[in-house]
């Protein structure tokens, strides 16, 4: 026998109140639903109480204090009599100001799904079948119908048998704001987006810095000229990088830690961050039994409109492995929605996601990239243009960055670009609306920017393409 859905006010049970669930909450109550939500930490999920928010946060610390190093060619002068100007990470207060943004946050998050009506439960759920959700609360166990499930569960950071955190020398990304004390040396192990943000936000701060990365370059898989600016940062900033080195164990010792490698050298440091992935929140859920196929990875299986292989489950965010951005599982979430209520929905496209490495300078991309062009998937012009060149940049003392921008070879539309500077993650909005909206390159270069801004080389390299077509 078939339940009869009531569309006018279905009932939507979402488990996970991360980006991919509370943002999918906040839609479905807007469109009638009757939405209950699921969490057993905090509402933000891993995004706002451990990761996203609290690492950002810090920094923004972290590149204020890089500013300020270099204010003095600026002409900024510190007179302090009978003292040190220079400026010093209280790292007991940052990471308070973390915590307690971070929390805030998740409260705001709350309240504001409180206001539209989303019941919240705090608690364990799992799946009993394709519309049951069992929830262990302090309270006991409930159990939540629904015509609907969305799986937002997230992911949890991936720990190496030989490299064992234990919250105090040996941490991974969500221990490391335990700390009250700036590490004096902290090895970092993994150069991917996580381990790069932290060693350039650590040194900027002032720890002497350590990045162990098994690849040929930092952030394997980004552009590669991007990852060369950085490396070539991190080297004038005094950031140790070991390229082609992989951590084979990490050990506690009596006043620190040391990392063996693969040749069997030994790295000694005061703190290890461990930064080697992570993994899906999809064990013990119950996947099994209400048929949501999984991948050999532990990811949920979903489709362009984060559909699972259960009738009426769909899924978003870290857990379905497609990106792990807030992001994405937010959009996923939200197409998810849609598509249950019959609301007007396109499928996601991962060739228009636009994404932000929080380094110093930052590096931001949207769309296809050169390594596409190389491989044959796609055939285009690119212009790469430094930012040595761009008038804020110089009034700003900026040094480091370019604008790259990639269009189709033959019709001109912009389709992929790259930014690397201060603020990328802002500069790369344009670029982004111009792939999404198939814009061509005149469109982009024929738009009034404001002078003197970063923008105009990003309407300066547009131009340059426009000769190429």
């Amino acid at each position: 026998m078939t339940t009869q859905v009531d569309f006018s006010s279905p009932r939507i049970a979402i488990l996970g109140g991360g980006p991919g669930g509370y943002e999918a909450a906040m839609v479905a109550a807007s469109l009638g639903a009757r939405v209950t939500i699921v969490e057993r930490a905090g509402l933000g999920g891993s995004a706002v109480l451990t990761d996203v928010v609290p690492s950002k946060t810090l920094i923004a610390t972290a590149d204020l204090m890089t500013r300020v190093g270099e204010a003095d060619e600026l002409g900024v002068k510190f007179d302090v009599d009978g003292g040190d100007s220079t400026p010093r990470a209280d790292l007991k207060h940052i990471n308070n100001r973390v915590l307690e943004l971070a929390h805030e946050q998740s409260n705001d998050i709350r309240a504001g799904l409180e206001h539209q009506g989303v019941e919240i439960v705090i608690g364990s759920g799992r799946l009993l079948d394709s519309n049951t959700i069992e929830v262990l609360t302090i309270d006991g166990t409930r159990t939540i119908e629904a015509d609907a499930i969305l799986l937002a569960v997230g992911a949890h950071p991936r720990e190496l048998p030989t490299a064992k955190p234990d919250g105090e020398r040996i941490l991974n990304w969500a221990q490391i704001y335990n700390l009250d004390e700036l590490p004096e040396e902290l090895i970092v192990v993994g150069s991917g987006v996580t381990g790069a943000e932290f060693a350039s936000a650590y040194n900027g701060l002032g720890s002497k810095v350590t990045l162990i990365s098994s690849r040929d370059q930092v952030l394997p898989g980004e552009d590669t000229d991007a990852a060369k600016l950085l490396e070539g940062v991190f080297e004038r900033r005094g950031v140790r990088v070991l390229s082609r080195s992989r951590a084979e164990a990490v050990e506690r010792t009596d006043d620190g830690v040391k990392v063996t490698l693969g040749d069997g050298s030994v790295v000694t440091g005061s703190h290890c961050l461990v930064c080697v992935g992570s993994i899906p929140n999809t064990a013990g859920i119950g996947l099994e039994e209400a048929g949501v196929a999984v991948q050999e990875s532990g990811h949920i299986k979903v489709d362009g409109v984060s559909r699972t292989t259960a009738p009426n489950i769909y899924a978003a965010g870290d857990c379905t492995g497609v990106f792990a951005l807030a992001s994405v599982a937010a959009m996923q979430g939200r197409i998810a929605i849609a598509h249950f209520m019959g609301d007007g929905v396109k499928p996601l496209k991962l060739n228009q996601v636009a994404s932000n490495i929080f380094t110093s300078p930052e590096i931001a991309s949207v769309g296809v990239s050169e390594a596409d062009l190389a491989s044959g998937k796609y055939q285009g012009d690119v212009v790469m243009l430094s930012l040595l060149s761009n008038a804020r940049a110089k009034m700003r003392n900026t040094k480091d960055g370019f604008v790259k921008i990639i269009a189709r070879k033959g019709s001109g539309t912009v389709i992929g670009g790259v930014v690397v500077g201060p603020n990328a993650s802002e500069l790369i909005f344009p670029i982004s609306v111009a792939v999404t909206q198939k814009l061509h390159v005149d469109d982009v270069a024929s738009t009034f920017t404001v002078y003197p801004s970063l923008t105009g080389s990003i309407s300066e390299a547009a131009r340059r393409l426009h000769v190429h077509m």
